[in-house]
């Protein structure tokens, strides 16, 4: 949540009619082997590819500051902020897909009057030494905007149950406006991060970090991480905000986000080595650019306030966050309800650190094309459209494509880019590039590929030109290329596995 203290002197009304939710695949694992096998290009039968993760865009309507819990027992936790701001509520279920038909419901709600009698913002769920805790962030009833942060304790098994006590404010050495707790355990030690304004610094809000003496209270003094500087922190607003941490790789990687609550909001990202000590600045490098923004092509505008959690498999990272389908707003951000809950797969850079990439729209499963003989590497689109095979170091969605129906002919498959909607990968002059739909059959017949069964395993898929029945697109020598497929060697270069 951006804010500002001067606030209470913006428009509180309006906001644009609701995006309607639509069920679409959003990450590809493996497809149906009769698919495969017959070449269909059907929507059913490429939602099949959808696999670990949920078909949904967005997940959830009008949640903004999502939280998914990892598994816990089997069930999926997830809160978030209500348009309202006046409660919060929580909702489970067995799997990611589950939780955008399950009920919710409001485990605490804002007293009448007197302190968090304001906005609720921002809650944040946790399981800490066998107990639930809600962090979240309330002003009063007399004062909205004076946000402070708060914490609630459950002793179920569910948190779901009314079984929550309200345990107070956490404080630190300021009493201004502070919000978006979060808390995270590494090498034995749990540390809290939040978002605040301190005196003297001509800021909105700044992140900070301490260590806990318990769930429900800090220790010693705040440390300044990050403070809102660069262009893309200071649009609208200068915040930094919404943190939240994951651990890989031998480093403690922790995503905010920056701006207004506007298009101009966006995901940043502060990395220390997991060895450091995580109280020095000094530990800390930020982003020089977001590492999620808003994306016209997509109509996804504010990406932010993410968290993370893991597929249905177990292994493959899951992003959690918010944004609208639309720019422009009526008053202040704030009081505008669509900011969806949309969750994509989290890829990873060859140096480890988390690739982002772009918020995706709604549409067919996104794929990522990874040649049978060549595991670590992947099909992307470069300069003037032509098609690499390399391990994608940056832009992520470059390696990102939708299956989708042929234009000409239903047995048949395009290759449509994910960062480029309106291009898809053709065959130009006997080569495959990337260019823009035209509304031609020539188009339709370059573009379109029949979609077989892997020819070197049936865990990959080929595909097959449609002018050419012994033609393949395969990967030699760092590019995609057509060939026609004679030995065991060839059969791998031109299967690719879906990840």
């Amino acid at each position: 949540m951006t804010n500002n203290l001067n606030r209470r002197s913006l428009l509180r009304g309006g906001g644009a009619a609701a995006a309607g939710a639509a069920a679409v695949p959003l990450l590809g694992t493996s497809a149906s082997a009769a698919a495969q096998r017959s070449g269909r290009g059907s929507g059913q039968d490429l939602a099949r590819d959808a696999g670990v993760l949920t078909n949904r865009d967005p997940l959830i309507e009008q949640r903004a500051d999502p939280l998914i819990t990892y598994p816990h027992r089997g069930m999926y936790y997830m809160t978030g902020s209500v348009p309202e701001y006046d409660r919060i509520v929580v909702r489970g279920a067995p799997t990611i897909e589950g939780l955008a038909h399950t009920g919710e419901r409001t485990v605490w709600r804002r007293p009448e009057s007197g302190r968090m009698g304001g906005h609720i913002w921002a809650p944040e769920l946790h399981r800490i030494d066998g107990r639930w805790y809600i962090y979240f962030a309330a002003g009063d009833s007399d004062d909205v905007f004076r946000i402070r942060m708060y914490v609630l304790e459950s002793r179920a098994e569910d948190p779901r149950e009314d079984a929550w006590e309200l345990r107070g404010q956490i404080t630190t050495p300021w009493d201004t406006f502070a919000l978006d707790a979060t808390t995270f355990e590494h090498a034995g030690t749990r540390y809290y991060v939040w978002a605040q304004a301190e005196p003297g610094i001509d800021t909105n809000s700044n992140l900070y970090i301490a260590e806990m003496a318990s769930p429900v209270a800090i220790k010693g003094d705040p440390v300044r991480l990050a403070v809102p500087t660069a262009d893309w922190e200071t649009r609208g607003f200068k915040v930094n905000e919404g943190a939240y941490v994951l651990v890989r790789n031998g480093r403690v990687f922790m995503t905010f986000s920056a701006s207004a609550t506007d298009a101009n909001y966006c995901v940043g990202l502060l990395t220390a080595d997991a060895r450091a000590n995580l109280l020095d600045p000094a530990s800390w490098t930020k982003s020089p650019q977001p590492l999620m923004e808003t994306n016209e092509a997509n109509s996804r505008f504010g990406p932010g306030h993410n968290s993370f959690t893991v597929a249905e498999d177990g292994e493959t990272d899951v992003l959690v966050y918010h944004a609208r389908s639309y720019r422009e707003i009526d008053g202040d951000p704030l009081y505008d309800p669509n900011r969806h809950t949309r969750v994509q797969k989290l890829d990873w850079y060859p140096d480890g650190t988390p690739a982002l990439g772009i918020p995706i729209a709604g549409g067919e499963s996104v794929v990522r094309l990874s040649p049978l003989d060549s595991p670590e590497s992947f099909v992307r689109h470069g300069q003037g459209g032509r098609l690499v095979v390399d391990r994608v170091a940056d832009r992520v969605e470059r390696s990102q494509f939708r299956i989708v129906p042929g234009f000409l002919d239903p047995g048949r498959v395009a290759l449509r880019c994910v960062d480029l909607p309106d291009h898809h990968v053709r065959v130009s002059d006997g080569s495959p590039v990337v260019a823009p739909y035209a509304d031609s059959d020539e188009y339709g017949r370059a573009s379109g590929f029949i979609r077989d069964e892997g020819l070197a395993g049936r865990d990959g898929v080929s595909f097959r030109l449609s002018e050419d029945p012994h033609s393949y697109l395969a990967h030699r020598e760092g590019r995609l290329v057509v060939e026609r497929p004679r030995s065991g060697a060839d059969r791998q270069r031109a299967t690719f596995r879906l990840r």
